[in-house]
């Protein structure tokens, strides 16, 4: 018997059971859609944690040829679903972004507490969250505006979307890199562990193992995309990336197995100190004099074990160089005659620089280093003037620190050498450059004892990838950790303890070789846009002649 109700309500609501069946299907269609959009997006970030998890501490750098080939895949595969929500799209890449800068650049969450700049918990917490949510979203910023050209250029030709795809990644990081806020290229994935992909950097810098990866990725993603396209047989683009794979590490491994040639009137021993003093103290009495100490009898010591320099971290001596004459460390090398790479500060006017300083057996300044890249906010006040006021109330962090030129040249006693302070070391054209220059040597001055440890491991990798594309031999000296020793094929001769005072020395060899890298500089981002765009025109009047 038919409930007497059941029209009632209807009626009263003025719906039927037809309308709730409605309802219900909609609503199911909703939630489908709901749960299917959360599931591209969950895709989306984990990709990009496993891009994340290429660099220290995991280290797993073979994830790299792999993990941008699911984003490819989803933003080739969404792009009809999601052409008309350019947000939900754009979620794609952003999320992918925020899986591999966030987790690459988690170290940066080791500044926290800044209790020992007498900056508040809470206030210390708000910054630290700032700054990794910035450089997290900057870095995921490259990714989205990739994923955009993507859509708009790539097209459906798949080798023309993989030749596309690589050259507007390559561009896009070189844009980044030219800036002053940049670290985690997809390049230095593969440091310091894969050596020989790395030796491409000798042909063209950091963008030849980027254009790699990508490239690789890409023809993965389009295997997969086409898998039951019966026109195109998919295997084929997998067997081109094995190819590729496998080719690239061939030539990789063909400049990696050069002989290093060591003569002995091109050798020079090196001795490093690092100091390990840690910041919470460094600028009180205590840390000071444990500074003085520990850098005058590192230098004494190795001083007395023959060797021809000796080289200090950035700030190793928090002193202006007008105040260095008088310490101990000044003394002794006016004893000794040994030269001493001395890291303090410099003055530019009512301004000061982060410097690395030559002092000769007589005491003398011969040459100077000014830290050219500065970390944001950091180190100095982007639009200080506007926001100069504002970063004051939050810190009472010096903003009148400045850069220095980007055309310096450091000459020492033993010839030309490649200098670079802490965050120099992410820029790969201030290092070929001073090659170019006549640069025979690397000196790497750092003080990494704000982060975790993953940062100096990180750092590090920079410094072998470095060494790899100039072709030159390294000296790593940091505060806390890691320093070390690294041959021109990246090989790791000696590398330091974490949070460990330690003294040590390694002959390095001076080389003037000039790469292809070093002449010629970063020749494929331009050809790969010249050679993209030439293919991208003809399959554009190609297919209009067919629209015809």
């Amino acid at each position: 018997m038919p409930c007497p109700y059941k029209e009632f309500i209807c009626r009263k609501h003025y719906l039927n059971w037809y309308d709730f069946a409605r309802i219900g299907v909609v609503v199911k269609y909703q939630t489908k859609k709901l749960f299917s959009s959360f599931s591209l997006y969950t895709l989306a970030l984990i990709s990009g944690v496993l891009m994340g998890l290429t660099v220290a501490p995991v280290g797993a750098w073979f994830l790299a040829w792999i993990a941008l080939a699911p984003l490819w895949v989803l933003i080739n595969k969404e792009t009809t679903q999601l052409a008309g929500k350019r947000r939900k799209f754009l979620l794609l890449p952003l999320f992918w972004g925020i899986g591999y800068h966030g987790l690459a650049l988690f170290w940066i969450t080791g500044i926290h507490p800044m209790d020992w700049l007498g900056v508040p918990w809470l206030a210390s917490l708000a910054i630290t969250t700032f700054c990794l949510t910035f450089v997290t979203l900057w870095g995921a910023a490259i990714v989205v505006v990739w994923a955009a050209l993507m859509v708009r250029f790539a097209g459906k030709q798949p080798l023309l979307r993989v030749l596309i795809g690589t050259a507007i990644w390559c561009v896009l990081e070189g844009i980044w890199s030219a800036g002053d806020l940049w670290w985690s290229s997809l390049s230095y994935t593969q440091s310091p562990h894969n050596l020989v992909i790395l030796h491409l950097g000798q042909l063209a810098g950091p963008s030849a193992v980027t254009a790699a990866i990508v490239a690789v990725n890409g023809l993965i993603a389009e295997a997969w995309i086409h898998r039951k396209d019966k026109k195109i047989y998919a295997n084929q683009y997998l067997a081109i990336a094995t190819g590729l794979f496998i080719t690239l590490h061939i030539i990789g491994f063909s400049l990696y197995s050069i002989p290093l040639s060591k003569p002995a009137d091109k050798a020079l021993k090196v001795g490093i100190v690092q100091g390990n003093i840690p910041n919470i103290i460094k600028l009180k009495p205590e840390g000071l004099r444990r500074a003085i100490a520990g850098y005058t009898n590192g230098y004494l010591t190795l001083a007395d074990q023959g060797v021809d320099a000796v080289l200090t971290p950035e700030g190793a001596l928090p002193f202006f160089q007008r105040d260095l004459g008088t310490t101990p460390i000044i003394s002794a090398v006016k004893e000794k005659g040994v030269v001493a790479w001395i890291g303090a500060f410099g003055e530019q006017g009512r301004s000061y620089t982060n410097s690395l300083f030559t002092y000769t057996g007589n005491g003398e300044v011969v040459s100077r280093y000014d830290k050219t890249k500065l970390v944001p906010l950091g180190e100095y006040i982007p639009f200080e003037e506007i926001l100069g006021k504002l970063i004051q109330r939050l810190s009472p962090l010096d903003e009148h620190q400045v850069h220095g030129s980007p055309n310096q040249i450091f000459d020492t006693p033993f010839g030309r050498a490649i200098a670079g302070i802490c965050y120099d070391s992410a820029f790969s054209a201030q290092f070929r450059r001073q090659a170019a220059a006549g640069g025979q040597f690397i000196l790497s001055s750092s003080n990494d004892a704000h982060y975790t440890a993953a940062m100096p491991f990180q750092h590090h990798a920079q410094d072998i990838m470095r060494a790899i594309e100039t072709d030159r031999w390294s000296v790593r000296a940091t505060n806390t950790g890691y320093s070390g020793f690294i041959d021109p094929h990246g090989k790791t001769l000696w590398i330091s303890g974490y949070n460990t005072y330690e003294i040590h020395s390694e002959t390095i060899y001076k080389r003037q070789t000039q790469t292809l890298y070093v002449r010629w500089g970063d020749w494929l981002t331009p050809l790969l846009l010249i050679s993209s765009s030439a293919a991208w025109l003809v399959n554009w009047k190609i297919q209009r002649a067919v629209e015809d």
